[in-house]
């Protein structure tokens, strides 16, 4: 093999496994140590600059740094990582002073920016510090987007997206709430430089079974409408009898919230079984949880509606299974089963809706009647028009959409000074040793044996009552800080010097882990299957050094490594040492850094 180039800057990112994993490439290990050190409004500002909704996503984010956590691999849980960032929105001080000044004068470019949304906020909050002039028109009331209109706030409360929403609009922005765009080709006459369109995936999808037409939309809604109408007050109570049709998390939200609406009976009613639901284990749990049972292997019937009145629903009970071709396949059993109800909200999927955009303006759409969209650079078609969040792609969510705001406003500002999107600013990287004196490090090297803390949440009785009070209760400050202290510092790495290394063992003695070997060197794939303990896990790297005096090369498997230090401490010559490593993903205002 050739030796490992780790100037390249994707590789040590790579090996930081939640940093790597988080579309917004959020430093977390940097935060986390903050947090432990109660620098907590120090940790806000890290996650500030990449995911821009710290608080928001501190308690709504899919967290998929969770599950590719180092931690994860030694014990069975990984660390808290989501709940650890609502940790520095909740008890930082004010961050005002530090957030990015807005000149007086500005560029000469004006910007459209369409919906809202976490994407929208997201292209106004790196443009903005630019001199850009920004136009943001949101159909309903407030900012937000799905976050607010969606997502409950027995979850998520308002004063959470009332002030990280506000951080950005108090930027200057020129907001018009209440103002739908009806014409893209009219907005484009009024001489706008570059329009965004971040408006969401606004239409759920309907069942229309039979009965459907009996009922006239009264009593079968779409569940993100139907949470919608919650969110801004217009819906207050549930009728006794609900049935929500879904497995994902928006159907989870539905049912707690007719729960807490007064609904005395809410059942959730699957296709699949419960091993096979979209939805996040956490949202599953907290369901379960309060009482709601989800019954598996019901395929939906009929609407029975009497009178106009919808009575109750109809379901056929299958079997599940999945084909060789991972295709799903539902049997039937032979058997119905009739559930009284007088609401069924349906949350079982999202679509985007632009009938505001004329097919003559230049931007081509595909089968989906979804725009042609560049999946790196977020331009339409027409050069003037870019995309993001769901608008883009379709429904992902609140953390994908943030990333894609970044990568818009890059290139929005990129075609607005006569660049190439496509010669995008490298990252921004650096690697500092953690070395302060003989056996003396920065950071603690040391491996913590604590469980996973478990979220404290409000008595049950209590959190049912009203569908506004926040169930979940945060960690506190010493809980936070022993749960900060269960991450490995995978952003502290082994950086190895071959022409130091003596080639003594003290380093493979100490390894606890056995993941560095001496060895001869070999093609990679007899390489895996020849260390100390073979590298199977081929979705990560295995270092590779120059030759060292013997001709040997030392090879570490970076997918077993604890970041623990001991190799560093333990080696005579300082081949090894301990390297803070700091990823940040390029921004708009790196174009100009680029520049010089």
């Amino acid at each position: 093999m050739k030796p490992t180039d780790t100037n390249h800057p994707e590789y040590f990112h790579k090996v930081v496994d939640c940093q790597y994993a988080c579309p917004a490439h959020t430093p977390v290990p940097e935060y986390i140590r903050l947090i432990a050190a109660g620098r907590y409004a120090d940790a806000y500002m890290i996650n500030w600059e990449s995911n821009v909704f710290p608080g928001i996503l501190g308690r709504t984010c899919d967290r998929p740094c969770e599950p590719a956590c180092r931690r994860g691999r030694i014990e069975e849980k990984p660390v808290a990582i989501c709940r650890l960032k609502r940790v520095c929105a909740d008890m930082k001080d004010d961050i005002r002073d530090r957030l990015p000044k807005i000149p007086k004068e500005k560029n000469g470019f004006k910007l459209a920016v369409i919906g809202a949304g976490p994407a929208s906020l997201t292209v106004c909050r790196d443009l903005m510090p630019l001199g850009y002039e920004i136009d943001l028109f949101e159909a309903t009331g407030k900012a937000g987007g799905f976050m607010r209109q969606q997502i409950p706030s027995f979850r998520l409360p308002a004063s959470v997206i009332d002030e990280e929403t506000g951080y950005i609009l108090d930027m200057g922005v020129n907001a018009q709430f209440d103002t739908r765009v009806e014409s893209m080709k009219a907005l484009i006459d009024e001489g706008y430089d570059a329009v965004f369109v971040g408006t969401g995936a606004p239409s759920g999808r309907q069942l229309k079974l039979p009965g459907w037409e009996n009922d006239g939309g009264k009593n079968i809604q779409v569940g993100v409408q139907w949470l919608a109408q919650v969110a801004f007050g217009h819906l207050t109570s549930a009728p006794e009898d609900v049935i929500v049709i879904g497995g994902g998390n928006t159907a989870m939200d539905c049912c707690r919230t007719a729960l807490r609406l007064g609904a005395k009976n809410v059942k959730v009613l699957l296709r699949t079984p419960i091993s096979a639901m979209v939805a996040s284990p956490w949202e599953i749990e907290d369901t379960q949880a309060e009482g709601i049972p989800i019954i598996e292997n019901h395929s939906p019937l009929e609407y029975i509606v009497e009178d106009g009145e919808l009575k109750a629903m109809r379901f056929e009970v299958i079997e599940y299974s999945v084909d060789d071709d991972g295709r799903e396949v539902f049997t039937p059993i032979g058997k119905e089963e009739t559930i009284p109800c007088s609401l069924v909200l349906l949350a079982i999927g999202q679509a985007n809706a632009f009938p505001w955009i004329e097919r003559n303006i230049g931007v081509e759409f595909d089968e989906r009647d979804m725009a042609k969209v560049d999946d790196v650079t977020y331009q339409s078609t027409n050069p003037k028009i870019f995309f993001g969040g769901d608008a883009a792609f379709g429904p992902r969510n609140i953390i994908t959409a943030v990333a894609q705001g970044h990568q818009a406003a890059l290139s929005i500002d990129m075609f607005l000074h006569g660049h190439e999107l496509t010669d995008r600013p490298d990252p921004s990287t650096n690697l500092l040793s953690q070395k302060m004196g003989i056996h003396d490090w920065s950071y603690a090297s040391a491996v913590s044996e604590e469980e996973r803390n478990v979220v404290p949440h409000l008595d049950l009785a209590e959190a049912i009552k009203s569908h506004t009070v926040e169930v979940e209760l945060g960690f506190d400050v010493p809980t936070a800080i022993e749960e900060a202290q269960r991450c490995l510092n995978c952003d502290v790495e082994t950086v190895f010097t071959a022409d130091k290394c003596i080639e003594c063992d003290a380093c493979i003695d100490i390894c606890p882990v056995d993941c560095l070997t001496f060895t001869d060197n070999q093609e990679e794939a007899e390489m895996r299957r020849n260390l100390t303990v073979p590298a199977l896990n081929l979705g990560q790297p295995i270092f590779v050094s120059d030759h060292l005096q013997t001709g040997r090369v030392m090879v570490k498997d970076e997918d077993v490594c604890l970041h623990c230090g001991l190799c560093a401490e333990r080696c005579p010559t300082s081949a090894w040492d301990m390297q803070k490593f700091l990823y940040m993903a390029p921004k708009s205002y790196d174009r100009i850094k680029k520049e010089g």
